[in-house]
């Protein structure tokens, strides 16, 4: 990792990974007037900004979660393989409790949504430079929301996502690969995590959470 000093003229070197030019472009004119902060690379997905990662070794990672090919949790994941120390902050559109833990768990050491101020964006590289967490008091309040015992596992949020889209159980059964009895199975399990009455509700608690999203 490179220093993130800034008292012998060394710049914090960044890497800005998102999928979308406009943003990658707002990042770097958000930072350009910084005199101890450079952009270093831009990745446009999770697999580039890995390779970019090991390329440039950036002393701060910004980090879209919701990207083609490799999505952020996975790219931060190997990241952080390739550097177990490697600073990561996710920036991206997702607020909810279940989306702000996998980050986190995947690595991330911070977490900010991307209608961040200027001020507050250039303050969070410099604290994850240092070392420090970032967690702006929103997303800090989301997490506390959060109770890992209540998290579905990967079949579940799957069995959600085709409920989502309007599958009956038969059709998640042979999306799945599994009896429409299992389906059933899983709902049940899926209701009594999220409290939830129904599909309709279990659909409309896994959005606002973020357990689950429409653009997947």
């Amino acid at each position: 990792m490179g220093d993130s000093t800034t008292t012998d003229g060394v710049r914090i070197r960044v890497l800005a990974a998102d999928d979308h030019p406009i943003v990658r472009a707002g990042i770097a004119a958000m930072i350009a007037n910084e005199p101890d902060i450079e952009i270093v690379a831009e990745g446009r997905d999770g697999a580039e900004a890995v390779a970019l990662f090991e390329a440039h070794r950036p002393d701060v990672v910004l980090m879209d979660l919701r990207m083609p090919n490799v999505d952020g949790v996975a790219a931060i994941l190997a990241i952080r393989a390739i550097e177990p120390n490697a600073r990561v902050i996710a920036l991206t559109t997702y607020d909810g409790d279940a989306d702000i833990y996998r980050a986190l768990s995947a690595g991330a050491g911070g977490y900010l949504i991307k209608d961040t101020m200027v001020e507050q964006l250039v303050a969070a590289i410099r604290s994850a430079a240092s070392g420090k967490r970032v967690l702006s008091p929103d997303v800090a309040t989301r997490l506390a929301e959060f109770t890992p015992r209540a998290d579905l596992s990967a079949r579940e949020r799957e069995v959600l996502q085709h409920v989502a889209r309007g599958l009956g159980n038969k059709e998640i059964a042979q999306a799945i690969g599994r009896s429409a009895e299992t389906v059933k199975a899983h709902l049940e399990s899926i209701f009594e995590k999220l409290s939830a009455r129904d599909r309709t509700h279990a659909v409309t608690i896994a959005l606002q959470r973020g357990i689950i999203h429409l653009d997947e």
